[in-house]
């Protein structure tokens, strides 16, 4: 085989001279090649690559396609060749490798997808799908992302799971953030969207059909398993799970609760929508304001059947009642409607309540299955308790009582602590100490009064006591000390067990 540069040579010396052997020679080639070479050019089939050549794989290769076709171009070379064997093929594995290969390029050709760039037009097209989201207090979370097709515009909300109340919900916060619905909704096949496929036919669950006729909207499936045709939302779930989703490419920590998830999927979605877009090269939060003109009109109510039993919540407890149990909801909601059902079942089940407001339905608590006569309570759906409610302060009335309690804070400690104890003559022992502080430093009084709180020190002369003690005492700490001790020595023990010396003048007796 020759390369392009030794062609060219053969072409221009045989222009030159005219003559097959003049050109050979000057080639360095046989006139046969010039021959061949000129005959080429002249016919217009000059090529660079060789000429076919027949090859021992060429009978079995109608075998190979089968091979392929049957496999959905997936056979391995090897297994492929050692079928050929099988039959009768005598070449060499590289051979097998090489037609195997042409075969499974072929194939792909002849079923690749081409993509054709989808243009939509303004308020046409809405597509939402769900990604896994974190892991909160040991329960998961789902990521549900939609996509306005023509802005571009992304809106990516935090729910609890992906049952049909929790769809809804979210697909109401969303027409609510765009301003308007759009004529259609592409998602996957969910069994919220389709009960089954029927020769291919999409069969719509009925709650889903009476949610699009309540907002006036056509709710779309795409293939099954075909994420390519909705794949500005596929994109969208992608992004969104690398930028909240703790992983170690992000570093992110933990979320501590729900409430801080929701916060940062707002956070996320206002950083999306406010930046440059690479394909439109404009902001999606621009574009949508130009889209909104073309968006239809968004029912005032939501649609609220799927969402469970109404509830009224008291207009002076946040409790609702449920099956025989009561529930606690946010206090800010006293006196509004709520919706009630349960989710899961056995040890696991839960009690959802939703509030639908002016930004849609939400889901506003969540609930273990509570027994009759134990409500289930959050703490945090109460207001924090008012000053004194659990702990009585003193709050003086009459003249003898404020000037008491202006000594300080001894003086209120006091007043409590000897309240508590029962103490007698409470209001002349009150006297006393204001007599004291028109004697005495007020501060003195007031500290003698703390003093005498802690110790439970409230008899009659308790008082003057502690303020004569703290008067004299000059401030030094007295220590015993072997010359001041009162301890008797040891000396007189040393003779323990001796006998005593004879008295003068008396003779022992024998």
């Amino acid at each position: 085989m020759k390369s392009a540069e030794e062609i060219m040579e053969i072409l221009e010396a045989f222009d030159l001279t005219g003559s097959y052997r003049d050109a050979g020679e000057l080639a360095g080639v046989s006139h046969h090649t010039v021959a061949r070479y000129v005959a080429a050019r002249d016919a217009g089939r000059l090529s660079e690559r060789p000429a076919a050549r027949p090859q021992l794989i060429d009978e079995f290769l109608p075998k190979v396609e089968e091979w392929v076709d049957k496999s959905n171009g997936k056979i391995r070379a090897d297994i492929a060749h050692g079928k050929l064997v099988a039959l009768g093929f005598t070449g060499s594995e590289r051979t097998t490798r090489r037609a195997v290969a042409a075969v499974k390029k072929a194939y792909r050709q002849g079923r690749a997808r081409v993509h054709r760039p989808w243009v939509t037009e303004p308020g046409l097209w809405l597509q939402y799908d769900f990604g896994d989201g974190p892991v909160i207090d040991g329960g998961r979370t789902v990521l549900f992302c939609a996509w306005l097709a023509w802005s571009r515009f992304r809106v990516v909300l935090a729910i609890r799971d992906k049952t049909m109340p929790s769809v809804f919900a979210a697909l109401d916060q969303v027409f609510r953030v765009l301003g308007g619905v759009p004529t259609y909704v592409l998602t996957d096949n969910e069994k919220t969207v389709t009960v089954e496929h029927i020769a291919g036919m999409a069969v719509r669950n009925p709650q889903m059909v009476a949610f699009a006729r309540h907002y006036g909207v056509s709710v779309l499936t795409c293939e099954p398993a075909d994420p390519a045709s909705k794949g500005g939302t596929e994109a969208t779930v992608k992004v969104a799970k690398a930028d909240l989703v703790p992983k170690e490419t992000n570093l992110l920590p933990g979320y501590a609760s729900f409430a801080e998830l929701e916060a940062a999927c707002q956070a996320f979605t206002d950083l999306v929508n406010h930046r440059v877009h690479r394909v439109t090269r404009r902001v999606p939060a621009e574009m949508l304001a130009e889209e909104r003109a073309r968006l239809h009109a968004l029912p005032a109510a939501p649609h609220t059947v799927a969402f469970g039993l109404t509830r009224q919540v008291p207009a002076n407890s946040p409790m609702v009642t449920f099956e025989a149990g009561q529930y606690s909801v946010p206090h800010h909601l006293l006196g509004e409607r709520v919706w009630v059902r349960t989710y899961g079942a056995g040890p696991g089940e839960q009690v959802v309540i939703v509030h639908a407001g002016e930004s849609g339905p939400v889901e506003v608590a969540r609930h273990a299955r509570a027994t009759p006569g134990s409500p289930s309570i959050d703490d945090a759906h109460f207001p924090p308790a008012p000053a004194g409610a659990l702990e009585r302060r003193p709050r003086p009335k009459s003249a003898a009582e404020i000037e008491f309690l202006a000594l300080g804070d001894g003086a209120r400690l006091w007043l409590s602590e000897a309240a508590a104890a029962g103490t007698t003559k409470m209001r002349v022992k009150m006297a006393e100490a204001v007599a004291l502080a028109k004697l005495f430093d007020p501060g003195e009084v007031d500290w003698a009064l703390g003093h005498a709180a802690v110790h439970a020190r409230f008899a009659e002369a308790d008082l003057p006591s502690i303020l004569n003690h703290a008067g004299t005492s000059d401030g030094e700490v007295h220590r015993a000390g072997e010359d001041r001790s009162l301890t008797q020595g040891t000396a007189g023990w040393a003779a323990l067990g001796q006998q005593p010396p004879a008295s003068p003048g008396v003779e022992e007796v024998a």
